[in-house]
């Protein structure tokens, strides 16, 4: 059976965000919003102000930063002790992931605005678990996607550009994994067969990614949305959202997974890793040379990591690429959406020869 997901309403343009009591008094009267000290202060203001109902109630919560089992519970605990009947995450991947989950726990409706475009996470049924040292725990699978997703342009155009650009690196995994799904009949993230909406999704993300991808980046430089930029945050967001929940994740993610047993790779964004991970994965496809130096190319016009050196490792290359090579291949992990049996052995092989075309 094939199966489309999406959340129940998506929301782009200026100003946004400060129409979210208008738009979240539809779930509830009770919104705990939830963001970190630096997001919270640039859009609290603005939330507050655009609360022109005196029946909604704002709560605002501190995120400590990592999207692991303990935040979410004690971020849990917070909205039962106030009476929140909505759950609102406002800012990057981390707190989204976090607002969803506490939002399934608790059973309470959920708005998602984010403040950056930097992941896919927005509008997807799914929670990236991380310990408490930030190493990757676990896929929780959300039985549905967010009631709202609000994305204010206006605020993410003054974000660094680094954080739109590893959105690019994100959303470029998409259209390379969905294929590999899609060919192979895979069960898709939310629980059907992938359909050709969604194939199609994923294809113009990656189209739009190409056609848009540097004049958005040279926008951002310049804080100006240009229509170059809402295409691209409309790809980062929407596009990637829909086209990898409804399709797949196949070898970039689950090397992306693979990086993170590494503290060198840390300090790097969710999307820079997963970048190199496409890169990877078309070595591991063979895919046609063309194709790879394509995106190789893209990847450096806009900066993202095309070496190991990028990601920051430099000494005992061959060890911890072996032990990232065996992480890529644990149980349960996406690189097993391959039509045929992918080892750790591939894996390193695969790796080290981006590597190498990386470097030119």
């Amino acid at each position: 059976m094939k199966i489309l997901i999406s959340p129940s309403k998506y929301i782009q343009g200026k100003n946004a965000l400060g129409e979210l009591s208008r738009y979240g008094k539809a779930l509830g009267r009770n919104l705990l919003v939830l963001a970190d000290d630096f997001v919270m202060k640039m859009t609290r203001g603005l939330i507050e102000e655009g609360n022109t109902d005196a029946a909604v109630t704002l709560t605002f919560e501190r995120f400590t930063g990592e999207c692991s089992r303990s935040e979410v519970d004690r971020i849990l605990g917070i909205a039962r002790e106030k009476g929140a009947d909505v759950i609102v995450g406002v800012g990057g991947g981390k707190t989204l992931d976090t607002a969803k989950a506490v939002a399934h726990f608790g059973k309470l409706p959920v708005v998602i605005a984010p403040t950056i475009a930097s992941t896919d996470a927005p509008t997807s049924a799914l929670s990236v678990l991380y310990t408490d040292d930030g190493v990757f725990d676990e896929y929780l699978l959300l039985p549905r996607n967010p009631d709202i997703v609000l994305v204010d342009t206006e605020i993410i155009v003054r974000a660094p550009t680094r954080l739109l650009v590893s959105g690019m690196g994100d959303a470029l995994a998409t259209y390379y994994e969905a294929r590999v799904c899609y060919g192979a009949r895979k069960t898709a993230m939310c629980g059907g067969q992938p359909t050709m909406a969604a194939m199609a999704l994923a294809t113009l993300c990656r189209d739009t990614l190409f056609k848009s991808g540097y004049l958005a980046k040279l926008s951002s430089d310049a804080n100006i949305a240009s229509e170059a930029f809402e295409e691209v945050v409309e790809a980062n967001t929407l596009l990637s959202g829909l086209g990898f929940e409804s399709t797949g994740l196949a070898a970039a993610h689950a090397i992306h997974n693979g990086f993170t047993v590494l503290k060198e790779a840390h300090g790097l964004y969710h999307g820079e890793k997963v970048a190199f991970g496409t890169i990877a994965q078309l070595v591991l496809e063979n895919a046609a040379p063309e194709e790879i130096e394509q995106v190789i190319e893209f990847c450096q016009s806009l900066g993202l990591p095309t070496t190991l050196e990028e990601l920051g490792i430099t000494e005992g290359v061959e060890e911890k690429i072996r032990e990232v090579a065996a992480a890529t291949c644990a149980e349960g992990e996406t690189i097993h959406n391959f039509p045929y049996v992918v080892t750790p052995e591939m894996v390193f092989n695969a790796i080290l020869l981006a590597d190498r075309l990386g470097q030119g």
